[in-house]
C-alpha cells in the first residue's frame, strides 16, 4: 500500500525516533508498504518519520545511483542492488573527507541543495529479521545511509545548511509547508491551526 509522505513542516521529522523491538506489531507489511511508498516517489532511501512513524526505522535503495556514468565502476558495483533495512541503527563513526553532493527528499520536493558529509561511515543496525550488523560504507551508499539516519534523529538536510542558503529557500519551505505544491506522490501536509 502506497502512503503518504510526510511533508516539510510536519513536528514529527523533528523528533529523535524510538527504538522498536523484535514484537514490532506488523513490520513485515510496514517495510512492503515503505519500499511501495519510496518507489512510486522514485526515492532512493525512506525513513519511518516520513510516513509519520516515530520509529528508528529506515530503507536504502541506492540501485538507481549505479547507472551513473560518472562514478567509478567499483561504486556502481557497491550501488547496484544495494537495498537494504535499518532498525534500531547507531552512527558508530564518520570519518574521510567531507565533501558536497546535491541532496533532496520526499518530504521536501523541488528543493535540492548541496550537503557536506563525511566520505565513510560506520553503523550498527539490525535488519528485518533483527540479525545483527555492524558495517563500514563510504561514497554514495555512505551518504544514503547518512541522510536517511538523520530522519531517525529529527534532522533534515535544510538544518545542514548555512544561514544564507536557508533564507534563499525560506519561501519553497513555508509553500512545501501549506501544501501549495505540485509533487506526482501522494503527501500529508501540516494541519494548519485555526484561530478560536
Amino acid at each position: 500500500m502506497i502512503l503518504p509522505i510526510v511533508a516539510y513542516g510536519d513536528s514529527v521529522l523533528k523528533k529523535k525516533g524510538k527504538e522498536i523491538s523484535e514484537d514490532y506489531s506488523k513490520l513485515s507489511e510496514l517495510l512492503d508498504n515503505m519500499f511501495e511508498t519510496m518507489y512510486n516517489a522514485h526515492g532512493v532511501g525512506l525513513a519511518a518519520p516520513q510516513i509519520g512513524l516515530s520509529i528508528r526505522l529506515f530503507i536504502v535503495d541506492a540501485t538507481p545511483f549505479s547507472e551513473d556514468e560518472d562514478l567509478s565502476d567499483a561504486e556502481r558495483e557497491t550501488l547496484e542492488g544495494f537495498k537494504k533495512v535499518f532498525v534500531n541503527p547507531t552512527m558508530l563513526e564518520e570519518t574521510g573527507e567531507e565533501w558536497a553532493f546535491c541532496e533532496g527528499c520526499l518530504s521536501i520536493p523541488e528543493v535540492r541543495e548541496d550537503v557536506f558529509r563525511r566520505d565513510t561511515i560506520k553503523i550498527h543496525y539490525f535488519d528485518e529479521n533483527f540479525k545483527e550488523y555492524t558495517e563500514v560504507y563510504s561514497g554514495l551508499a555512505a551518504r544514503v545511509i547518512q541522510h536517511e539516519y538523520d530522519h531517525i534523529e529529527g534532522i533534515l538536510f535544510t538544518d545542514k545548511l548555512s544561514s544564507l542558503k536557508k533564507r534563499l529557500i525560506k519561501g519553497k519551505l513555508t509553500n512545501i509547508s501549506k501544501g501549495k505544491i505540485n509533487q506526482e506522490y501522494r503527501m500529508r501536509f501540516p494541519q494548519v491551526k485555526k484561530g478560536r
